[in-house]
């Protein structure tokens, strides 16, 4: 798009767009395609709650996750207001773990505008959730993807993705985060549906969810 403006993924037919464009660029894509099928779309919503479904999520299993957010949820632990007030006991209430319950607080107490992050730019925004205490830049990256619907972010630091790739392209090695990130480059503008392409491809190899 022009202005500098990031394209936004809107709905199916972006993604079939970035397939398209993708698959035409490298046929290794179209090959994946082949196996896989339609794309799914993954947009999530955007805002708080979302970012403190992502702390509840890590390294815990997908069904532990779920158990504790409908937990918070039935407490009405998912505002920064409800966090802040609850204290230590009462997130604990909820699930959390104390250092869990860290995270939880400070992404509370940033004050982040969810409103103006869709229109700042995908760096801007990876900078400004990585301040806080308990987001990486995966967690950043995985926001901006799907809550955001940025078209040209890819999050070369999970797992699946870098599996897929090896798997993919036939690589002697799962490559390490900085090697897929370079990688990439190669794929935008469209960086959102490679990775859309392969974590469905490593579905499909795998059996196996490569994210939630």
């Amino acid at each position: 798009m022009s202005d500098g403006v990031e394209r936004i993924i809107m709905g199916d037919a972006c993604v079939s767009e970035g397939a398209a464009w993708l698959a035409a660029a490298d046929p290794r894509f179209g090959a994946a395609l082949q196996e896989t099928g339609e794309l799914p779309l993954r947009l999530r919503p955007d805002g708080f709650a979302q970012l403190l479904s992502a702390i509840v999520s890590q390294q815990v299993s997908v069904a532990s996750a779920r158990a504790i957010w409908a937990r918070l949820e039935d407490l009405g632990l998912v505002t920064p207001e409800a966090v802040l007030a609850a204290g230590d006991e009462g997130l604990r209430a909820g699930g959390l773990s104390r250092q869990k319950i860290k995270y939880a607080q400070a992404l509370a107490a940033a004050d982040i505008d969810f409103e103006a992050l869709r229109q700042t730019p995908t760096d801007e925004v990876v900078k400004i959730l990585t301040a806080v205490t308990g987001i990486g830049i995966w967690t950043a990256e995985i926001y901006a993807m799907f809550s955001l619907g940025r078209a040209d972010v890819f999050a070369p630091g999970d797992l699946a993705l870098q599996e897929g790739a090896r798997i993919l392209f036939k690589l002697p090695e799962r490559p390490k985060e900085k090697a897929l990130r370079q990688m990439a480059e190669a794929w935008s503008p469209w960086r959102s549906v490679a990775a859309r392409i392969l974590w469905a491809y490593y579905h499909v190899e795998k059996n196996r969810e490569g994210i939630a």
